[in-house]
């Protein structure tokens, strides 16, 4: 349970930010433009809109939203693929080649028909520009060097994708239903290419999609600004969706309560509690794929020492954190596989043991403990839940001094190994938990220019043996089989790994009540706002 020191923090902090806690009394009338809807939203983790480069949450949101991909899960049944610019797809015999038919009158914003050209080169430019969420298609086999040959259009309606070796079929189209399988349309893209880069400067502000909306604006940390597709075949309902950074929770309560934004979307429990007794708003939730991680860099010797790995672990209380500071947006969650998806487990093997964790420090010949620097985003709760962290770090003997940032500018770092421990947030790219067992175990090159730059490779970790397993797991076709090997994968994660997973979310969003039309979708990427509106 929980201890003092977190109790006394935790006491602190609402005292300190007690006067912004309105009580959601007497809205005013909505005063944003009947055809816009204003989004109150932390959207300074946004890096880039370019479907091939986006990697963060809300960029995954807005490119959900600007898009559309040859296949999706099915909103109402996730577990089930259904098409979106595909019509109609066929496997061989052998599992290597996938066939895909468009389907016919579907336009981009420009006017221009969506091609399988169209497709072919939007699946090559996210192989040959190799960001971050390349990974997700390159695991098939596709390079720059082979990937013309590999993925390729046949007819003006037909796009093969011939992989390596085989998998179980719903993982590839599942990772095909990732944003970096976004169609972009050729030659707007290459009409704003400079200097080899198939568009990545101009689209990273900029859009060619299908989606019912098209990028107006964006202005980092302070808005991004959406107008909707008039050739959207969804018959998009507001005119323009107008994303408002505003990092504070209460701040985003007061605008709400003022009609400056309709829809809040980062509020902390306290203040949903007092909207939900509020007939003045409405509410919507959803289960988050997630996870809040605490990761270690075993760059540092310290921290590469498995009794160090495991103590940190013992040290944190789990339960006294979720109950005091995210008891209606976060569950605990020590496993990679969000619930809620084939693999996932309910093991929650550590919970805070300071003499345990002790002893482990001891054992690593670190009895008096040492100091590190933990990374994170500077909103809230992470803010709360690091600072509590830190005060079970304290009581084992580690000193932690906490470097708080804005969301992009701790990814950068992240994302650069330039960290020595940092508390984040990773969230699926498409329904298969390989999605995760991949980021959180395969790291198959250490190199700083390694091709594939997982999360295990940010920490610079590798374990050959779930390594090799995890790439094991996503070629089994017997889905028992690999249920099985997902959950045994993550118990022998829980005792190897660099990783402290902490958290799994709960999204919650509160608009006012002249707002229909809106939900959240368990994958951000679905969360769409074409058939919203306001009376």
């Amino acid at each position: 349970m929980s201890g003092p020191a977190l109790l006394g923090r935790r006491a602190f902090t609402f005292a300190a930010t007690a006067t912004p806690f309105f009580s959601f009394a007497g809205a005013a009338e909505a005063a944003t433009p009947k055809d816009t809807v204003v989004v109150g939203k932390a959207i300074d983790d946004i890096i880039s809109l370019d479907p091939a480069e986006a990697f963060e949450f809300s960029g995954g949101e807005v490119v959900g939203n600007c898009y559309e991909r040859l296949v999706v899960p099915n909103p109402a049944n996730p577990s089930q693929i259904i098409g979106e610019l595909a019509q109609k797809w066929e496997v061989s015999e052998d599992g290597l080649t996938f066939t895909f038919t468009m389907k016919p009158g579907v336009t981009f914003a420009s006017g221009a028909p969506v091609t399988a050209e169209d497709a072919a080169f939007s699946l090559q430019r996210t192989i040959k520009l190799n960001k971050a969420p390349a990974f997700i298609l390159n695991q098939f086999g596709a390079n720059k060097d082979n990937v013309e040959t590999v993925i390729r259009a046949t007819g003006p309606n037909t796009l093969v994708f011939t992989i390596k070796e085989k998998v179980a079929p719903t993982f590839v189209l599942y990772c095909l239903s990732a944003n970096c399988g976004s169609v972009v349309e050729k030659a707007v893209v290459m009409k704003n290419a400079k200097d080899g880069d198939f568009g990545n400067g101009w689209m990273k502000t900029g859009s060619a999609g299908s989606g019912p909306f098209t990028v107006r604006s964006w202005k980092a940390s302070e808005s991004v600004i959406l107008d909707a597709n008039p050739n959207s075949a969804l018959k998009t309902k507001p005119k323009r969706v107008f994303y408002k950074h505003i990092v504070d929770p209460s701040a985003q309560q007061l605008q709400l309560q003022q009609g400056d934004i309709d829809i809040a979307r980062d509020l902390l429990p306290d203040q949903l509690k007092a909207a939900q007794a509020n007939a003045n708003y409405k509410m919507s939730s959803a289960p988050h794929s997630y996870i809040m991680y605490l990761c270690m860099n075993q760059k540092d010797p310290n921290l590469a020492k498995p009794q160090v790995r495991q103590a940190i672990k013992w040290a944190i209380d789990y339960d006294g954190i979720q109950k005091n500071i995210v008891p209606t947006t976060y569950d605990v969650q020590q496993s990679f596989v969000p619930k809620g998806m084939m693999g996932a487990i309910a093991d929650r093997p550590f919970k805070k043991d300071v003499a345990k964790a002790k002893a482990l420090l001891a054992e690593a010949g670190l009895p008096n403990g040492f100091e590190m620097t933990i990374d994170h985003y500077n909103g809230q709760p992470h803010g709360d839940i690091v600072q509590a962290i830190q005060a079970n770090l304290a009581e084992i003997g580690i000193k932690a001094s906490l470097m708080a940032g804005e969301q992009r500018q701790v990814i950068t770092r992240y994302r650069a190994r330039q960290h020595q421990a940092a508390v984040l947030s990773w969230g699926i790219d498409y329904f298969d938990p390989n999605t995760n067992s991949e980021t959180f175990c395969v790291n198959i090159d250490n190199a700083d220019d390694a091709r594939n730059k997982t999360l295990a490779w940010r920490n610079s970790w590798q374990d050959k043996d779930l390594s090799d397993r995890s790439i094991a797991a996503v070629k089994e076709s017997d889905a028992k089989v690999r249920e099985k090997m997902y959950a045994d994968l993550q118990r022998d994660h829980h005792m190897r790994s660099p990783f402290a997973l902490l958290f799994q979310a709960t999204g919650w969003a509160v608009m006012r009540k002249n707002v229909a039309g809106f939900a959240l979708a368990p994958l951000g990427l679905r969360t769409r706002y074409d058939q919203t509106a306001k009376a």
